[in-house]
């Protein structure tokens, strides 16, 4: 995955799942990728991204992303994910395109979210017989950063996932995706991640990145906007787990939630 991804962000501008460039480009692109990584043929896997108040459905092929569908108006996974999976169900039944493997964002994240996500997963699977894949929701908002964006050699990533107040789910990562510190949910301060911007520049994104500006106050800080989990972006990562083996077991498959769930009281009418 290191390698795969380490090329990918080279290419950048050859972004394979922008469907508008060009197919030359594209092309070049897809043939280095299977020369370095030795595949014959990349998987058609079907992804799955409900863990935020986004909800998302891709198709990735042969380093392309054939289909895609996006809801950004919050809490409608409940009846958009089953819309949409229907619709790249019969994209792909329409083609003769036989799914290798769905793959669905693990999290952690919204707790009902994410049971959506995976209960409609495992659904496909046993009723397609194929394999599941999971990926963690904080890796694939590294993907777009890793992309589009120029960072230097020694810069770390810090994706975040809001958790309410100013507690957020969240990692370090270097560019290669090496987990520098591992998943926790943080109540952010002042002093928090100082070990790693006392080292360097440190990228902060996501959808709990925002509440922590006026927190995070040091010369490394750096913030990008607009970095939402999708399922496209998750592509590069649940082919490379194809390729490699890499599955979960469907009937015991449970997401990551990093914390319990816990039930609010409803408000008082009168």
């Amino acid at each position: 995955m290191k390698q795969f991804l380490a090329f990918a962000y080279r290419v950048r501008r050859v972004v394979y799942f922008d469907v508008q460039m060009g197919d030359c480009c594209c092309k070049i692109a897809i043939f280095a990728l299977r020369k370095i990584l030795a595949i014959n043929r990349m998987a058609y896997i079907l992804n799955i991204e409900t863990s935020t108040e986004v909800c998302s459905v891709a198709i990735g092929c042969d380093g392309d992303i054939v289909f895609h569908r996006e809801d950004y108006r919050g809490q409608t996974h409940a009846t958009a994910l089953g819309v949409f999976v229907d619709e790249a169900l019969g994209y792909a039944d329409s083609r003769g395109e036989k799914l290798d493997a769905v793959s669905v964002s693990r999290g952690p994240g919204s707790y009902t979210g994410l049971r959506i996500g995976v209960s409609m997963a495992k659904g496909i699977c046993f009723g397609r017989d194929i394999p599941l894949i999971s990926i963690p929701t904080l890796e694939t908002l590294c993907v777009m950063p890793l992309l589009y964006h120029d960072l230097p050699d020694d810069a770390l990533l810090c994706p975040m996932i809001d958790a309410r107040r100013m507690e957020v789910y969240a990692a370090v990562y270097d560019r290669a995706l090496n987990m520098k510190r591992g998943i926790s949910a943080d109540v952010v301060a002042g002093d928090s991640y100082r070990e790693f911007l006392d080292a360097g520049p440190v990228y902060f994104f996501g959808n709990g990145a925002a509440k922590c500006k006026d927190t995070l106050v040091h010369a490394n800080v750096r913030f990008i906007d607009g970095i939402t989990p999708l399922a496209k972006s998750m592509s590069l990562l649940s082919e490379r787990k194809f390729m490699n083996g890499e599955f979960e077991d469907t009937a015991y498959f449970e997401p990551f939630y990093l914390k319990e769930f816990v039930a609010s009281k409803p408000k008082k009418i009168l």
